[in-house]
Parts: structure tokens; C-alpha cells; sequence
């Protein structure tokens, strides 16, 4: 299929289009979502709340999963709270295994051209080789993709990296819409010439940012529950525990900043399987009175209700939703430029950027924050207003929408007969 030209879909002006636009009156659309697996993540919560979100008048959706790896955690229970209709295949997972991946193609295939859906949306690169070619092989009408981030940096060597783009490239042929999660993420494919610019729409996160409106009302809870005092300014970072988010940085930089501020405490909300080698290490650095392990944590609003600042300090990145949830929630915020992050932090106007891999420019953005005047904290009040506004839930679901329905309409002129 040709690329198809989009209006900006970041108006939020427009409306959700009307139940009469729809492409084949009389029937709901079909849209088969794919994702390698639930494990604790941003991504795994994206495709939920899009699942759970688009308009029951319009869409039947379908999710289709794998299983998580050991120590990742899963959202299956938000999946349930949240009432939708999720397919495990038990051979699908992140690893490569040729044969296991082969099994998965042939049931992916079988299972589109049982439920025949109008359109396949796959996210994350192994959800997206293994569905984008069912998908083609099965004569689904519409296939789109979602590039939560890159695989291209910081997971594998050179020449890894190289062939993952070059299958990309390919996989980008069959596909008729690329979506990035931010401007800079949609510029990094284009320059790997991953895909052309005119077929790549920027489409930002969509959270439940309500919850996070009145944390100030949980302040004290948690220091109560940990038994930390009241003096001690809390460093917090959410998210897994795995070598892309380069956690031993923030370890060694919390050596650094214990001479500046030294009441410095470390939360770290997550688990993994990089937690066990963290805390060998956090003990090595003697860091055993300042750094405090939660493992994973469903009340992260009692979480950054008490933190004074909060960091992320991956090697890559799509757009972390932990530092949306800080924002959120009022609390400021340093983070690595790499990724979609310069994008939600507006180039350094909402939070404070560090280079990756860093731990002394890591421990002064922290050390800055925390013996602050109030000039950070109105950087605070900006952030939270901005990321509101910007990262709603609804809006993602009429971008969603809007979009689905311009790729239908567009293939329904070009094939008069579908």
C-alpha cells in the first residue's frame, strides 16, 4: 500500500470521528493487538489502557500476548481489572528461539485468518517481526507498529544492532503505518532510514494520570512504613531492574552525592533479574544504610508523594512513564538525555538532563535539585501541567482512533471492493 499523508494528529481540537465514518457500516472493526508479553513496564501499560480504551461502539480488541521472562513481574491483573479479552500463546516470548519463534508464526497466522481482524497493531521488535508477517500472510487489510524505543542501542554489539536494523527496514515494507512515541524517536528511524518520515506518525504515551492528582494528601506515608526520618531527602527511581536501565550508575553516583547531601536516601521500585548483582554491589559501595530495595510496587502514589526528587538513568529509552508519573505528580525530576526523554523534558525546561553512563554529572543533577531555592521546584509546577496536558489518556485514544480510521477509509478508496 502506498504511505498514507495524516493531518497532525497532535490537534487536539479534532474530534473522535463519528460511528458514520465507519469504513464497513453495520459491523464493529476487528483490531488485533500484539505484544511479546505483560511483563511490569510502560509499554505493557500502553497496550492495556489502548485495549481497554478504544470505543466499544466501534472496536472488538483483541490482545495477544506471551509469556514474561523470570523476575519481570507481569500486569495481568490490571489486563483483568480492566475487562479485556487477552490470547496467550505459551510459544511466544522475547528470547529468539527459531523454533519456538516458527511455531508462534504459524498460530499468529492462524488465529488472524480465523478472526480476520481489520487491523494488526503490534508493539516492541519481537511482537512486531513475528505479527507484521502473519499479518501479510493472513491478508490483514491495515498493519501498524509501534516503536516504544529502539533495540538498536545499548542491547546488543554493532553487528547485532546492524542486522536488527536492516530486518527492521524490511519489516517496515510490509507495514502500512510506523508509529513513534515521540519526535525523537521518529527521527532516529529516519536516520537509520528505518522508514521514510512520510510514513512514521508521532503518537505520545496516554496514561491515567488522575491518580497521581492529589498525592500530596499521601505525604508521610511511606517514610512512616520504612521508618525514615524526616530530615532524609528521598531519592526515588521506579522501573525494572535490568542492564538498559543502568541502575549501577545511579548506585555509584549515590556515593558521590552522599558528600554533598549527606541525608541522601535511594528508593528503587522494581525488580528484575539484575536485582541480586544491585545489591552486591550497593553493599560493596557501603551504600547499605542508603539505598533501599522495594521490589515491585502497585501504590506509587504514596511512592512519589515523599520523594524530593526522582531519576532515570537509562542507556536508551522510548518515553519513560515513571518520570511521567513523577511529573505528574509534582515531583522534579533528572534524567539521561537519551531516547524520547529530551522530547518529555522539553530539551531540560521540565527536569534536569544528564549524559548516560555518568555517575559524577548524575550525582551533581541530583546534588542541584536537592539544595535547590525554588527555582527547580517552579520547574516542577511546569512539568506537571505540561505532561497533563500532554500525555492524557483520551488523547492518545482519539489519535488512535482518528488514525485506524484514516488508514481504513484510505484503503478502502484504493480497493473498492473490501
Amino acid at each position: 500500500m502506498a504511505s498514507v499523508s495524516l493531518p497532525n494528529l497532535e490537534t487536539r481540537e479534532t474530534p473522535r470521528a463519528k460511528p458514520l465514518d465507519q469504513p464497513a457500516a453495520g459491523r464493529k472493526l476487528r483490531v488485533l493487538r500484539l505484544f511479546s508479553r505483560l511483563n511490569i513496564g510502560g509499554p505493557a501499560i500502553h497496550v492495556i489502557l489502548t485495549t481497554a480504551g478504544l470505543d466499544p461502539q466501534r472496536y472488538d480488541s483483541l490482545l495477544v500476548v506471551g509469556h514474561e521472562g523470570d523476575r519481570e513481574g507481569n500486569f495481568l491483573g490490571l489486563a483483568e481489572a480492566k475487562g479485556i479479552s487477552i490470547k496467550i500463546i505459551p510459544t511466544f516470548g522475547r528470547r529468539i528461539d527459531p523454533l519456538r519463534d516458527l511455531i508462534t508464526l504459524v498460530r499468529l497466522f492462524a488465529l488472524m485468518k480465523r478472526e480476520r481482524p481489520d487491523i494488526v497493531h503490534t508493539h516492541t521488535a519481537k511482537a512486531g517481526a513475528l505479527g507484521r508477517l502473519a499479518a501479510r500472510m493472513a491478508g490483514v487489510p491495515i498493519v501498524v507498529h509501534t516503536f516504544h524505543g529502539s533495540v538498536f542501542d545499548g542491547y546488543f554489539g554493532p553487528a547485532v544492532a546492524g542486522f536488527f536494523q536492516w530486518v527492521e527496514r524490511m519489516l517496515a515494507r510490509v507495514t502500512d503505518k510506523i508509529v513513534a512515541v515521540s519526535e525523537r524517536v521518529a527521527e532516529d528511524l529516519v536516520e537509520r532510514q528505518i522508514a521514510p518520515r512520510t510514513k512514521i506518525v508521532v503518537v505520545p504515551l496516554g496514561l491515567e494520570l488522575e491518580r497521581f492528582r492529589d498525592v500530596d494528601l499521601r505525604r508521610g506515608e511511606l517514610r512512616r512504613e520504612l521508618g525514615l526520618p524526616r530530615q532524609a531527602r528521598l531519592v526515588g527511581c521506579v522501573g525494572r531492574l535490568v542492564p538498559i536501565k543502568d541502575i549501577s550508575t545511579l548506585l555509584k553516583a549515590m556515593v558521590e552525592l552522599s558528600v554533598a547531601q549527606p541525608e541522601a536516601i535511594l528508593l528503587v521500585a522494581g525488580d528484575g533479574p539484575e536485582r541480586p548483582a544491585l545489591e552486591r554491589q550497593a553493599r560493596s559501595l557501603g551504600l547499605d544504610s542508603r539505598v533501599r530495595f522495594l521490589g515491585f510496587r502497585d501504590d506509587l502514589e504514596r511512592i512519589y508523594a515523599d520523594l524530593d526528587v526522582a531519576v532515570n538513568c537509562s542507556l536508551n529509552e522510548g518515553t519513560p512513564v515513571a518520570l511521567i508519573e513523577a511529573m505528574a505528580s509534582g515531583v522534579p525530576v533528572v534524567a539521561t538525555s537519551v531516547g524520547g526523554t529530551p522530547d518529555l523534558l522539553e530539551d531540560g525546561r521540565l527536569g534536569k538532563l544528564v549524559p548516560p553512563a555518568d555517575p559524577q554529572a548524575l550525582a551533581r543533577g541530583l546534588a542541584e535539585i536537592l539544595s535547590s531555592n525554588g527555582s527547580l521546584a517552579k520547574a516542577a509546577v511546569r512539568a506537571r501541567r505540561s505532561v497533563t496536558q500532554r500525555f492524557g489518556l483520551e488523547r492518545l485514544l482519539d489519535d488512535l482512533d482518528r488514525l485506524y480510521l484514516r488508514l481504513l477509509l484510505t484503503r478502502r478508496s484504493e480497493k473498492p471492493d473490501m
